[in-house]
């Protein structure tokens, strides 16, 4: 199978990019298969030393350079309809908008972020384990905690982090958005990516992911998860999936979060973690799954019935009760 993907950013990803990155891992998977890659992106990618045939793009107009022949299926990784002969996969990493409607042939990744577009089908993201290399800790206590979104946007309750931590003197890493606190059990790093955020990663004992949305699937927890780091999150959005009594705990309120902060054992095993990414959120696993759909599309069937649409009439980013 030959798969054409695009791309404006610079691939492979150096620092910070979710997306991007496992765009990036799911190119060179298809290739370890045996299936042929083409990328149309950014002049500056360096893809071409893993076997991806790349076409460089000189502006926004990228269509008029798809190949007239030999590209059995397009796959994108954001909501643009395309008008071309050849059959084209979507995937959908956020959350759409009021009324904003999506091709049939689209996929999200989670089931609840199928589910609230009106849709049912869904591939998880995967992690290059190789870029994630584990090293258990040997420390059970509690002592340093993990905020790894942007703190900037409400959504993602960094408030809650932070007053949690500094009520229970424990330390709270942020690694993402502005950083400037003025407290002494706030660490706050900017926006991070490569060795730097596994290596501050590797400085906590859990991730806080109480999250007051439906977030569509959140990598920082299986990013976290690949270390050995138990998840502490919020029933919304694809975190009930992906976060089970061995591998985090799922709270509701505040005083939830404040309680197993102030806990000084560890409750998990980190070596659990590790093989619950392992077996379920691998890039191989990811890319497998994706293959399944880019057949179904290839023989004419659609994956969807009709055309997925956000069902809510609140906009996604409206807080949901904490």
């Amino acid at each position: 199978m030959h798969i054409l993907f695009q791309s404006y950013n610079v691939l492979p990803v150096k620092n910070y990019g979710g997306t991007e990155r496992i765009l990036f891992w799911h190119m060179l998977e298809l290739i370890k298969l045996g299936h042929k890659v083409t990328l149309i992106g950014h002049k500056d990618s360096d893809v071409s030393k893993y076997g991806v045939n790349l076409i460089q793009m000189n502006d926004d107009d990228w269509i008029k350079l798809i190949p007239r022949n030999g590209i059995d299926i397009i796959s994108l990784f954001y909501n643009r309809p395309l008008e071309t002969d050849i059959p084209v996969v979507y995937r959908i990493g956020g959350t759409g908008q009021i009324g904003e409607k999506f091709p049939k042939n689209t996929l999200f990744v989670s089931k609840k972020h199928a589910e609230i577009h009106g849709a049912n089908h869904y591939v998880y993201n995967g992690l290059d384990l190789s870029e994630y290399p584990f090293n258990p800790k040997k420390t059970k206590e509690w002592k340093n905690f993990l905020f790894l979104a942007k703190k900037s946007w409400r959504v993602k309750n960094a408030k809650s982090c932070i007053k949690a931590c500094k009520q229970a003197k424990k330390t709270l890493h942020i690694a993402g958005g502005n950083h400037w606190i003025p407290s002494r059990y706030i660490n706050g790093y900017g926006m991070v990516g490569g060795q730097k955020k596994l290596d501050i990663i590797n400085k906590c004992d859990a991730l806080l992911f109480p999250v007051l949305w439906h977030e569509p699937f959140g990598i920082a927890i299986i990013e976290a998860m690949s270390q050995g780091l138990p998840v502490i999150g919020t029933p919304y959005g694809s975190q009930l999936e992906l976060i089970n009594k061995d591998v985090g705990k799922i709270i509701s309120n505040y005083d939830e979060l404040l309680s197993i902060i102030m806990k000084n054992k560890n409750l998990f095993e980190p070596e659990v973690i590790r093989k619950y990414v392992e077996d379920n959120f691998s890039i191989d696993i990811c890319t497998k799954n994706y293959l399944k759909y880019y057949e179904m599309v290839l023989s004419g069937k659609s994956i969807n019935n009709t055309h997925p649409s956000y069902i809510y009439k609140v906009r996604p980013e409206n807080l949901l009760p904490f």
